[in-house]
């Protein structure tokens, strides 16, 4: 059963069931009614009423503290604490001193569903509409100073939690703003970049097909000279396009490293990574392949590990089939990434890149957390001899 991320509302089933659960674990200090109406004495239409009042009370504290955080109308919100604390006056003044302890509860559903400009005032006016009704109640007061901390303590904490899950809310909207923004400036800036490549080219190639067509019926020998302008010039801006597109590929350690700490930072995970590269006179493909394994780990742990703490290590062995350079990505979460499903795609896919260049990838569970460790030969591996295999 996965968990609920502070701040997020339950999806599935068994999310509503962890929150309800959390929540229900504070109706325990309903024990003093559920107890006077079991052994206080009271006739038996006074119990069925007070077990009616009490299953209606739970109930509407209970959709109270679920609307935690979202943007409801505050007049209705309102109404319904006035509500849960009118009823909770009623079935004090019936029933007696037990239920005083209703107010508890109303206080800490103001703050836990009201705005923080008016919890801090309701939470005061329950507070004090239990104090006066202490002195109403046969013996009342003398629960009264075991019910006023709680009930301030929990209104007022409440409010905090409150504000603390709309910042949250807020703080993750914004990440999604800024990662969105991100992928438009990439774009642009690959849009600007193939601009640049292509545009002289394909005016060039503009300006001499018009030349080669005027020329044409007249000067053939001058059009096809345009015409074999043309083709060279296409053939240049062809390997510039691919270039360009390989460089755009080809990642660097130094590069992701550097992203790896700014994405992990973002998400609240404490980075452990080194200062450099240390990449040295790795091929390129090696330590492409090492970026692209560098990246998979760091958005897995962004993604579905839920850790607080990432290690990343960079260290060279020398092994009988010679150096390698191996990167290793630890967490302390819950088993990034995400069980099978990350197993079977990315990892599978990292796992035939480094094989490509004679790399091997190991990825599983360790005692607290995930860890991959991905591992790349520091000399160039060499091409098969002619002949010698298949392409």
């Amino acid at each position: 059963m996965s968990g609920i991320g502070f701040g997020q509302r339950p999806q599935t089933v068994g999310q509503r069931a962890v929150k309800v659960l959390w929540t229900a674990i504070w109706l325990v200090f309903l024990g003093a009614p559920v107890t006077d109406l079991l052994h206080g004495g009271h006739p038996t239409g006074a119990r069925v009423l007070g077990w009616l009042g009490l299953a209606v009370f739970v109930t509407w504290y209970m959709l109270l503290i679920f609307r935690t955080g979202r943007g409801d109308r505050t007049a209705l919100v309102l109404g319904s604490v006035a509500v849960l604390a009118a009823q909770s006056a009623v079935l004090s003044l019936t029933l007696g001193r037990e239920w005083l302890v209703l107010f508890v509860y109303v206080a800490i559903a103001s703050g836990a569903a009201l705005p923080t400009r008016l919890s801090r005032w309701t939470v005061p006016a329950a507070c004090a509409v239990m104090a006066a009704l202490a002195f109403a109640v046969p013996d009342g007061v003398d629960l009264l100073w075991g019910l006023l901390p709680p009930a301030l303590l929990g209104g007022f904490a409440m409010t905090g939690v409150r504000e603390l899950i709309r910042t949250t809310i807020a703080l993750r909207e914004a990440r999604a703003t800024v990662a969105h923004l991100a992928a438009n400036e990439e774009r642009l800036r690959l849009a600007r970049d193939l601009h640049d490549l292509l545009g002289h080219s394909l005016s060039v190639i503009t300006l001499k097909s018009e030349l080669a067509g005027r020329m044409l019926p007249g000067h053939p020998e001058e059009a096809a000279r345009q015409v074999a302008d043309i083709e060279q010039v296409s053939r240049q801006a062809l390997v510039d396009v691919r270039e360009a597109v390989t460089g755009y590929r080809r990642l660097r350690l130094a590069g992701e490293l550097a992203g790896a700490r700014l994405a992990l930072r973002a998400a609240g995970v404490v980075p452990d990574l080194p200062d450099e590269a240390g990449a040295g006179d790795v091929p390129e493909e090696a330590e492409s392949a090492l970026a692209w394994a560098l990246r998979e780990a760091v958005t897995n742990v962004v993604r579905h590990s839920g850790a607080r703490r990432c290690t990343v290590g960079l260290v060279r062995w020398q092994t009988l089939q010679g150096p390698v350079l191996e990167l290793s990505v630890e967490d302390n979460g819950s088993g990034s990434p995400g069980a099978s499903h990350a197993l079977g795609n990315g990892l599978r896919g990292l796992g035939e890149r480094l094989g490509a260049v004679g790399g091997t990838l190991e990825a599983g569970p360790v005692r607290h957390g995930f860890r991959l460790v991905a591992r790349v030969p520091v000399e160039r591996v060499a091409d098969p001899a002619p002949g010698g295999g298949a392409a």
